[in-house]
């Protein structure tokens, strides 16, 4: 900008942004993970071995060792602060999935209507033939021409044949 005026030819300077940038996608795979590690058996199993060794530890611990008396306040504060970050992380794990079973879902219905634009083509090519050959000639219809002509063939055979010299009179 100079004398005040803006220059519409040239990009505008970045601006400073309070906020920091991340990456939505890298943070939805992210997000992903943990949220299916969350899902397994595995993560129950740590968390019930911390959560024992967490209560263990603060009851027969030494009093000055004991970062957590009973009622045990910091213990149920973390497992707050856990629930509270796993809730939002397993929505964004599903919203990801249901987005990507969206985009299947359509990629499916598209290859549906081309199989079945396919395959009304092709029975409609079927018919056409069927059409077209129902002109030609099959084997079976020169199968029953070739047995007729025998059958003549074989009745002229078994007429009296006339004697060579004798020759019908003309009437």
């Amino acid at each position: 900008m100079r004398g005040g005026r803006v220059r519409l030819d040239q990009p505008a300077p970045p601006r400073r942004k309070l906020l920091p940038e991340y990456d939505p996608e890298a943070f939805g795979v992210l997000s992903e993970r943990i949220a299916r590690f969350l899902g397994t058996g595995r993560f129950i199993v740590w968390m019930t071995l911390i959560i024992i060794v967490w209560l263990v530890w603060n009851v027969t611990a030494p009093r000055e060792l004991r970062f957590d008396p009973y009622p045990f306040i910091f213990l149920t504060l973390m497992l707050s602060l856990q629930a509270s970050y796993a809730a939002p992380l397993i929505l964004l794990a599903q919203n990801r999935q249901d987005d990507r079973d969206r985009v299947t879902q359509e990629q499916e219905r598209k290859q549906n209507e081309r199989s079945i634009a396919d395959t009304e083509y092709l029975t409609r090519e079927i018919a056409a033939l069927r059409i077209g050959l129902g002109e030609v000639t099959t084997r079976d219809w020169i199968r029953s021409e070739l047995q007729d002509l025998v059958r003549d063939m074989a009745e002229q055979r078994a007429l009296p044949r006339a004697e060579p010299g004798r020759e019908k009179p003309d009437r």
